[in-house]
């Protein structure tokens, strides 16, 4: 930059002492001269087409027509710099007193080419910097300080080509005035232009221009307009290097122009997330290493106003953004590509929201963001006060929840969404005391389940839109849940009156507990050990609940307790069905049937073995009774009729033996 300005302004203040020295020799002798002049400083061909007109009153200057300067001999893009015409006007009285005031240069048409080559060399060096020449630090007029009252380009065009990098930028349509009052002083520049097909407006004013020329920092007002893009630093910089500290104020609107004026997309920002509109104020620090500070910044994006403290490295592969970030009311609808599919959701009954989700923003840089907020709506779910660890590193995001108060309980663990090859989102969540109904409404839309509950869940989904990552979950998790009610279902009611009517407005099902644990695979939970109590119902359940296509199929075996429906209980397998907008229920009369028949079977079986029982019984007395009358044996408690049998006939064996032998000892 130094170079550039110096080198053409000591080029301008030589042509113009030639004129000076030479005012008597013909026009076309002068533009010779200074010609030759400049081929021997510059090393380069000044060709000049058409009349010279030097002019001596009211102010020393000269006219041209035409003029190109030819480029290095390595460069590829043809005159470095060439117009339609030029000229340039000195204050005479000055310029002999030998201070160089230029009272006017003005450009129409030109076109300026700045190149660089793939081994460093740089076009606009003419002494030093490989090209041949003599201009110097110690050339006639470079350094020499001098004022420039106005000049003016009209129809300009820069072009700039590093062959090195390929990178190729275009400024055309330059309309620009520059204003140098005083060499020392404040300089002044404005600027309108086409980049990247895009127009925009600069202004620059330089608080000392010699100073900048050397590279200083010094006091600095730019301001910039770009579509409905507007942004104005006030403060300090430098180019040498480049640096920069002050007091920003960028609105930038949707970053389509900004993004345009980079040779970049706009980044397709969600909504909350600077979709609309994003602004930023604050104190902004540009060091030499390229690292950016924010300090009490106000940063809005759309309708969420953050208040933010950030840290922005530029060097390394990737931008590191780290950050503190503090909020109210939290929008982030637009990260889950719509509301949820209850009443306020865009999918309602029908399904989930089918609209491409775009994270490309992921990809715009790394982030470690401290982020917390009075609350915080993400569309498929709302929340209370929040504190979250925010953490991207290349287009893989992490919300490690460090507090989460909603729905009346605490949210803990950890969400990711991964964009690095495909968009997917998972999670490893834990809800304590959380109401089911409002968590389950602003979900799915579902209403009927009434109750406080602790859930955990372990999931991970993918696809482009909510939809698809509902069809594809998979995972596992469990539901305890402390008194409540389900609503729209009178469980009870149906196994009194075996009627599947009980069902619709003002019919509920209370409970004292349910519990279970379920899986998900390809978008459908299913659950085996569902267990609910309440003080005149037991159930058991199992079965699978689309969490994708939002209907199920699900089979409670319920048991009526006893004085619940009568002297006895009932137990019935109740089926539900349907969709979660429009669900089903029916009794399974197949197996409440097979139920009946089996008890009828058990109570005939009852009575046939309490028949036989009794006959066994009879018989046994009868027995007992002639084996009393025949051999006068009582039966023993405890004794069977056999034993008994067996001792009397001892009993009447041992009475003969006894008498045999007295027999025999009388003599008989």
């Amino acid at each position: 930059m130094r170079w550039i300005i110096r080198s053409v302004v000591a080029l301008v203040v030589l042509v113009l002492l030639a004129i000076v020295a030479v005012f008597m020799i013909p026009a076309e002798k002068v533009a010779a001269l200074a010609a030759a002049q400049f081929k021997t400083l510059s090393g380069r061909d000044l060709v000049i087409d058409g009349a010279v007109k030097p002019s001596f009153w009211p102010v020393l200057g000269v006219k041209t027509g035409p003029i190109h300067i030819s480029n290095a001999d390595w460069a590829t893009e043809g005159p470095m710099l060439q117009a339609d015409g030029l000229s340039i006007a000195v204050d005479m009285a000055a310029l002999i007193a030998g201070e160089v005031k230029i009272t006017g240069i003005e450009a129409t048409n030109p076109r300026l080419v700045l190149e660089r080559s793939k081994t460093g060399k740089e076009n606009w060096m003419f002494g030093g910097g490989g090209s041949a020449g003599t201009v110097s630090t110690e050339t006639p007029g470079v350094g020499q300080a001098y004022t420039l009252d106005k000049a003016v380009i009209s129809g300009g065009t820069l072009l700039f080509v590093d062959h090195g990098t390929g990178q190729r930028v275009e400024l055309s349509r330059i309309e620009a005035t520059v204003k140098i009052p005083d060499y020392v002083g404040p300089a002044q520049m404005d600027l309108a232009a086409v980049l990247n097909g895009q127009a925009f407006s600069a202004g620059v004013t330089l608080g000392a221009y010699q100073g900048f020329l050397d590279g200083n920092a010094v006091p600095l007002d730019l301001s910039l307009k770009a579509g409905d893009a507007d942004v104005v630093f006030s403060g300090r910089g430098g180019y040498a290097p480049l640096q920069a500290e002050g007091d920003l104020t960028a609105h930038l609107g949707n970053l389509a122009a900004i993004s345009a004026l980079a040779g970049a997309a706009a980044p397709g920002l969600p909504e909350g997330l600077g979709a609309r509109k994003v602004s930023v104020a604050g104190k902004v620090t540009l060091t030499a290493e390229g690292a950016v500070f924010l300090r009490g910044g106000k940063v809005d994006l759309d309708d969420n106003a953050l208040a933010v403290d950030a840290d922005l490295a530029t060097s390394g592969a990737r931008p590191k953004l780290s950050a503190k970030v503090s909020a109210g009311a939290l929008n982030l609808v637009g990260l889950s590509g719509g509301a949820g599919g209850g009443a306020g959701g865009g999918a309602q009954a029908a399904g989930w929201p089918q609209d491409r989700i775009d994270a490309s923003a992921l990809s715009v840089m790394d982030a470690a963001v401290a982020l917390s907020a009075d609350s915080l709506d993400l569309g498929l779910a709302k929340f209370g006060p929040s504190q979250i660890m925010l953490t991207n590193e290349r287009s893989r995001a992490v919300a490690e929840i460090r507090k989460m108060a909603g729905y009346g309980g605490t949210i803990s663990g950890q969400f990711v969404v991964n964009n690095r090859s495909g968009l997917s989102m998972g999670g490893d969540l834990s809800f304590a005391g959380m109401d089911l109904q409002r968590l389950l409404k602003d979900f799915g839309g579902y209403e009927r389940l009434v109750g406080t509950g602790d859930l955990k869940l372990n999931f991970l989904g993918a696809g482009e839109s909510v939809d698809a990552i509902m069809h594809s979950l998979k995972g596992s998790g469990s539901i305890a849940l402390s008194k409540g009610e389900i609503l729209g279902l009178d469980i009870a009611g149906m196994l009194r009156t075996m009627d599947t009517n009980y069902v619709g407005a003002g019919q509920k099902t209370i409970f004292d507990a349910i519990t279970a644990t379920f899986q998900i695979a390809q978008g459908v939970l299913t659950n085996d050990d569902l267990a609910f109590s309440s003080e005149y119902l037991t159930a058991a359940g199992k079965g699978w609940v689309g969490l994708g296509e939002r209907n199920q199929k699900y089979r409670i075996s319920a048991t009526a307790l006893a004085g619940a429906v009568g002297d006895e209980g009932i137990t019935a397998p109740l089926i539900i069905g349907g969709t979660w907008a429009k669900p089903t229920f029916a009794l399974d009369l197949a197996a409440l049937a097979e139920q009946k028949l089996g008890a009828e079977k058990a109570r005939l079986e009852a009575e046939l073995r309490a028949k036989a029982a009794d006959e066994q019984a009879r018989l046994e007395a009868l027995a007992a009774q002639k084996l009393q009358d025949e051999l006068g044996v009582v039966q023993q408690p405890g004794e069977s009729l056999e034993d008994a049998a067996r001792r009397g006939l001892q009993e009447q064996l041992g009475d003969q033996a006894t008498k045999a032998l007295e027999d025999m000892l009388n003599g008989n």
